[in-house]
């Protein structure tokens, strides 16, 4: 049975995250401690106690998923003797969590991916004033009928399809009045549901390119490895293991769409079966569900997941 393990991105956030698995793991503990030092900051505290609204800002709340998710890994990897290099087919993750994923892939260090993802993070921020750009999940249409409706909304406006997150849901990103026109002919072309989603900047759009070139700047210097397990990337929706594509594909996936749907279809069909999304919340586990009938979806982010994991795991 071939495993892949998954990675949540942002808005899987939540006060506690992390907190329980600290309480019992020490090698959660000394993640938590790395990413803190790393930073220069009480990560870890404002994980754990709060404020929601301090923790949802995208420079924080990057860095933290990225935290539990592998703290996750190495109580994993203590508890239960995982090694991804030969327990998993592949990793991925969910725009942030694909840094997550590499990490966990030996292909990043730990320190080095949260000093990232809080260069990402406030990149991602300031590339847009506040109020400017705007989000929208449309339910109900696929991803090729939403990527028209995006380009015939922008009307010298940017109108992207940003995330293709399977069973008739699709994100659009970019400036405010093109997302609401889209929203309206959205509805027009029959979407059972336009939810305008309340995040800071319109990630994912063309507009973030100021953002792509700050993480083009802080990538060319990092060492990345070759993952000790193929990495399926946002924008390629394949695996790659060259550090050089790895790298682009950390710049592209900035303003790119992220493929979310066709990475689980690629893993499902080369034989994966089983998806662990490691980390806050349960977010991929649903899309799992969605997209990949017969496919089991399972969540490590507790010490009862955990427990779990460790009882059903075999070679």
């Amino acid at each position: 049975m071939k495993r892949a393990f998954i990675f949540p991105g942002q808005g899987s956030q939540a006060v506690g995250m992390g907190k329980a698995l600290a309480a019992d793991f020490p090698q959660a503990r000394a993640v938590f401690a790395e990413i803190d030092d790393a930073l220069s900051q009480k990560l870890s505290a404002l994980m754990w106690d709060g404020p929601l609204d301090e923790l949802t800002l995208t420079a924080n709340a990057q860095p933290a998923l990225m935290a539990v998710s592998l703290a996750a890994v190495r109580v994993l990897q203590a508890e239960a003797g995982l090694d991804l290099g030969r327990h998993a087919a592949f990793v991925a993750g969910h725009s942030l969590g694909e840094y997550s994923a590499l990490a966990a892939a030996d292909s990043l260090t730990v320190s080095e991916t949260a000093r990232l993802l809080r260069i990402r993070g406030n990149a991602m921020q300031s590339a847009v004033p506040v109020g400017q750009g705007a989000m929208a999940a449309l339910m109900g249409l696929e991803f090729d009928e939403v990527a028209k409706i995006a380009a015939e909304a922008s009307q010298g406006d940017i109108c992207d399809a940003a995330n293709d997150n399977g069973g008739g849901q699709v994100v659009i990103s970019g400036s405010k009045a093109a997302v609401e026109r889209a929203i309206a002919i959205a509805q027009e072309r029959g979407a059972k549901r336009a939810i305008l989603l309340p995040v800071s900047a319109p990630f994912h759009s063309a507009l973030m390119a100021p953002a792509a070139e700050v993480m083009r700047d802080a990538l060319k210097d990092v060492a990345i490895k070759v993952p000790s397990v193929a990495v399926v990337i946002n924008v390629e929706a394949q695996p790659v293991s060259d550090p050089e594509v790895i790298r682009n594909g950390l710049v592209r996936q900035v303003t790119g769409t992220v493929r979310w749907r066709e990475s689980l279809l690629h893993m499902a069909n080369e034989g994966v079966e089983s998806f662990y999304e490691v980390g806050s919340g349960k977010v991929l586990t649903g899309l799992v569900k969605r997209i990949v009938p017969g496919a089991t979806g399972s969540t490590v982010g507790t010490p009862e997941d955990v427990a779990t994991f460790v009882s059903s795991f075999k070679e």
